[in-house]
Parts: C-alpha cells; structure tokens; sequence
C-alpha cells in the first residue's frame, strides 16, 4: 500500500521570511536595512552633488553674463612679417651725377641711379649689364687706377733780351706831365674869362715827359714781352685719370633701360663713405706690396680673407684665410689689410655705431689677374 507524503505548505515568491528565532530575525532585519539604505544612496547622491556643487559655485561675479567669440575656421592667422633684406655695399661710378634712388637695399660713397649707355629692353635691375665672370661676386662697375692726378706741365717762360739795360729800355712806358691851364679874359674887361686845358692820352702827375712805348701794360715792373700761345700748336689739356681702383666684373646679363653713365642703385651713407675709403687704401697697400716683390702668384688665383674691426677702425682679430694663391700671397692680403696692431682706419661715426655696434666682421676676397 502506497500512502503519499505529507503536504508541504505552498511557498510565496519574493517575500521575506524572518526567522522565528529572535536572534536570526534580528540580523536579518539589520541586513534588509543596509540595503535599503545603501540603494536610498545611489539614487539621491547623483542630485544631492549636482545642486550642491551649483550652489557652492555661485557668486556675484559669476552671475554677470559673459560672451565667448571663436575665430571662423577657414580665416588662417596672420603671417608675421619677413625680415628686412640685409643692406650690400656696392662700389660705384664716381663720374656718374648724384641722384638718389627710389627704393634700394644697397649703400655706397654716393648716391646713384642704376642707368647704362645702351638700355636693355625691359629691363628691371638695379646693376648695369656687364660682360664679366660667373664664378666670382663682384659689386664693382667701372674700372680704373687708383693714381695721382696727372698735372699739365707748366708753359715755357717768355724769350728775354739778354741784356736787361736793353729790356728795360724796351718796357719803358710814355709818360707826359698834366698839362697846365691857359687863361683866357679877352678884350672886353666886362666879358667873362675861361681856362682852357688839353687832357694828352699818355698824362700823369710827374715832373718830366718820358719817352717810350705806349702800349705798355700799366703794372708796375711788368713787360710787353707776354707769352703768345700758338693757335696751330695749343698746349695739352689736365688729364685726370679716374680715380676708381682695377676692377674684375661680375656678369649680369639684365640691365636697365635708363640711358646714361654707368652707375648702379645705391644711397649715401657714413658706413659707406667709411668702406670706399677703406678698399681703396688696401687697394693700394695690396699693390704696392705685389709691386715690391719679383714674385707674383697664379693668375687666376684668390685668397679670401675674414677679420673683426671694432668701432675705433682697429683690426681686432683675423678669423680665416682661404685660397689657392700660396702663403706669400695670403700674407700680402693680410698685410694689406692691417699693417700693424697699432694701426686704425678712423672711429666709426656715431650712426655707423649705432647700426653695427661695437664690431663687424668683414670678408674681403683678392683676385690675382
């Protein structure tokens, strides 16, 4: 026989039981309120910081309105600005007139305007077209000798006679005493008289007349004898040399199309007047010391040379010498340059300080032609 379990009473899902036995139902109260708690927590927190950070942040100042402007995207920031051409020194025609340029970044012993005898069509350089050389760099235009003006000879003193009684004879001048006055009073002792009195070409205030050429110049001591300049055989004209030291061009195939003497764009300056001094005194140094010696370097050889001059016109240090020309050659260049420590090319003006500071280093290059 077959007799079925006792029932069980139905359970009810999702309600908690407590414990009859005090002690558990205690604990298990405990843990139903921790979690009550803790989900109480998580859903006000969220709030509770919002309002509360919002009120803490709040203050007079920030209350005021306040407007925010962003730049458009596709406007790109402005380029800041390129900086200035350094300006070059250039060598110019000094038979050219003085005309200052336009707009130039070159400086020189006077002012110029770049112009050529025959224009280049279109042409917009601010050099002259020049037949010269593609490996070298050059500033010079115009070619010369660095010399002493050529004077005329002075004109052959006039053929004496070779007795002076006789030339003084010659040169005497006619001389006639002022002629006295002749009184007239006529017949009639009523009438009214009159002095009468003959002026001769020749009349002075001396005692006696003289005798002697009339066409004496009035100067004392001088003569008749002047020195005549033949018309078929006139004497030579003042040869001034131009006085621009030798030259090697640098090609520049584009000119200019203003006409006239050879000249190059370039403004006057101290800085400038200072630099062609400078060159032309080496210039001549550099020569005399070639001239001097029974050696000469390569032609077509160079020695570049780079050195500090401070303001008091002193060359302070030599940093580098290059070339091809030989030891010899090199010190001719240096010697050029500074003939000895104690010497000085003049203290800079207080415009030429005031752009170059204390110092400037400078680099000369020599051609030997």
């Amino acid at each position: 026989m077959i007799t079925a379990p006792p029932e069980r009473p139905a359970r009810r899902a999702g309600v908690l039981r407590l414990s009859k036995d005090p002690e558990v139902r205690s604990v298990q109260v405990g843990i139903a309120a921790t979690i009550i708690i803790h989900l109480l927590i998580l859903l006000i927190a969220p709030y509770l910081l919002r309002t509360g950070l919002t009120n803490l942040a709040k203050t007079d100042a920030d209350k005021q309105p306040f407007n925010i402007e962003l730049a458009p995207p596709d406007e790109a920031p402005p380029e800041p600005p390129k900086p200035a051409n350094p300006f070059k020194f250039v060598e110019t025609n000094p038979d050219a007139p003085d005309n200052p340029p336009d707009k130039t970044d070159n400086f020189a012993a006077q002012n110029q305007q770049v112009a050529q005898e025959k224009p280049t069509p279109n042409g917009k350089s601010d050099r002259p077209a020049l037949e010269g050389e593609k490996d070298i760099q050059s500033t010079q235009i115009v070619d010369g000798h660095l010399t002493q003006p050529q004077l005329p000879p002075a004109p052959p003193a006039p053929q004496m006679p070779p007795n002076p009684t006789e030339a003084n004879e010659a040169t005497k001048r006619a001389q006639d005493p002022l002629p006295g006055f002749e009184k007239i009073d006529g017949e009639d002792k009523n009438g009214i008289g009159s002095n009468i009195a003959e002026v001769t070409p020749h009349s002075e205030s001396v005692p006696d007349k003289v005798d002697g050429a009339k066409d004496v110049p009035d100067i004392v001591g001088a003569t008749n004898k002047m020195f005549v300049v033949d018309p078929h055989k006139p004497q030579p004209r003042p040869q001034l040399e131009r006085n621009v030291r030798p030259a090697v061009f640098q090609e520049n195939k584009i000119g200019t199309m203003n006409i006239g003497p050879v000249a190059v764009d370039a403004k006057w300056s101290n800085y400038g007047r200072y630099l062609q001094k400078m060159i032309d005194a080496i210039q001549a140094r550099w020569d005399n010391l070639i001239a001097a010696s029974k050696h000469y370097p390569q032609p077509g050889s160079r020695v570049t040379v780079t050195f500090v001059m401070s303001s008091a016109g002193k060359i302070t240090t030599f940093k580098s010498t290059d070339g091809d020309a030989g030891d010899l050659a090199t010190n001719w260049c240096v010697t050029a340059i500074s003939p000895g420590p104690d010497f000085t090319y003049g203290e800079w003006t207080d415009d030429m300080t005031a752009v170059l500071g204390d110092h400037q280093e400078l680099t000369f290059t020599f051609y030997y032609r």
